[in-house]
């Protein structure tokens, strides 16, 4: 549900500021807003409190973000206090930067590896992705799991290689449990 609801929302705020030419500009008051939110826990409780009427939260969304961001995001804002999905803004709002991210060929991988790899590593992993990918950058998060004993899963929106140690051993465990013995 939340995914329907962050593709409504985000698509529509999308659409708005590729409209007006601003989706730069409305990535980086968002990436603001989100620190300002994450700083101000009590604005979530506030906004999120069932015995404080819906008008009054309206009220301070525009007390505070208007005038100060852009007229989109403020309406974005309203709409979904109004329609009682605030708690829906943090998937919104990735909903939203992944999409101009997409739109400026932005990549984002998650690479896991069973080591920390060094930087001359991290740059060649980068590097491959570009050359193979068809993004002009890529924001790279990297992540240390034992677990997959050796190699690296690499996974890049809804694709994923997987060239992990135990990935290769559970498939040889699986074609040797099928082998029957005679």
């Amino acid at each position: 549900m939340a995914k329907l609801v962050s593709k409504t929302y985000g698509e529509a705020l999308y659409e708005v500021a590729a409209e007006a030419g601003k989706t730069s500009e409305l990535m980086e008051e968002i990436r603001c807003v989100r620190e300002i939110l994450a700083s101000n826990p009590q604005f979530d409780e506030l906004m999120g409190h069932p015995g404080i009427p819906k008008q009054e939260k309206l009220q301070v969304v525009d007390s505070v973000f208007k005038g100060r961001v852009s007229d989109e995001l403020t309406g974005l804002l309203e709409i979904v206090v109004s329609k009682e999905r605030y708690k829906d803004l943090p998937v919104i709002f990735t909903y939203f930067t992944d999409r101009v991210k997409e739109e400026q060929r932005i990549g984002m991988a998650y690479v896991t590896t069973a080591v920390e790899l060094d930087a001359g590593q991290k740059n060649a992993v980068r590097d491959k992705l570009l050359k193979t990918s068809g993004y002009v950058s890529m924001e790279m998060h990297y992540e240390v799991d034992t677990s997959i004993i050796g190699g690296m899963i690499i996974r890049i929106g809804d694709r994923v290689v997987d060239s992990s140690v135990r990935t290769k051993l559970d498939g040889l465990k699986k074609q040797l449990l099928q082998i029957q013995l005679g």
